[in-house]
């Protein structure tokens, strides 16, 4: 199989690229990193060590870290039905700007809360918690007024953007506390994505997983 993805079924940002993935039923490898030789093998070929790593053996073995390129290199060398990205450059644009917001605004305060709970007691950082709780809720305010009149992100279609937004609402929801009080919207959001086949077939691998998941 020509399509290689490094990534742990439990990973948010390797969620977000498994969406893209689904959407379009492009057939790939799972290399999973918890294995100790593939883990090896993947640290050699990104000593960054961060995934998803997405590794192209049709392109002499061309290397796509970072989920956010991911999406953008299947839409462009493995297109399908389902456009990620918008044709139109205006609407592309717009979706390359809310995939942003979700991986800054809430995605990274989100993992900010999970990594620092992860950590020895005495190395935790709770003044960086606090703030990153703040941002994160900042955030979803701007979200559940964005999505009072829309069905996705851009409006009708499902786009890159949705991929971004689907794992940090679901982990953050787990982590810092259930928001379907306060965020009306931003939860029927939640509920659609999680509904959407691509993300429900995600979060069915990562079910084994979800019991490591630290909570608020």
């Amino acid at each position: 199989m020509s399509l290689k993805l490094y990534m742990h079924p439990l990973s948010s940002y390797c969620h977000k690229a498994l969406i893209a993935f689904y959407e379009n039923n492009i057939p790939f490898e799972i290399m999973r990193v918890d294995d100790p030789a593939i883990h090896a093998e993947f640290k050699s070929l990104w000593p960054v060590g961060r995934f998803p790593l997405l590794k192209d053996e049709s392109r002499g073995g061309w290397l796509v870290p970072e989920s956010s390129t991911i999406i953008e290199y299947l839409a462009q060398y493995y297109p399908g039905a389902v456009k990620l990205v918008p044709e139109d450059p205006d609407l592309a644009r717009r979706a390359r700007m809310i995939d942003r917001f979700y991986d800054n605004y809430l995605h990274t305060p989100m993992q900010k809360f999970a990594f620092d709970r992860n950590r020895p007691e005495e190395k935790r950082d709770a003044y960086g918690v606090d703030e990153a709780r703040a941002l994160f809720r900042t955030a979803l305010d701007l979200v559940n007024a964005d999505m009072a009149n829309k069905i996705w992100a851009l409006g009708d279609t499902f786009t890159m953007a949705d991929c971004a937004a689907a794992p940090p609402l679901f982990y953050g929801n787990m982590m810092l506390g259930s928001f379907r009080e306060t965020h009306k919207n931003a939860t029927a959001y939640l509920e659609r994505l999680m509904a959407r086949p691509s993300y429900a077939r995600a979060l069915k691998e990562a079910e084994p997983f979800l019991h490591m998941v630290p909570k608020d």
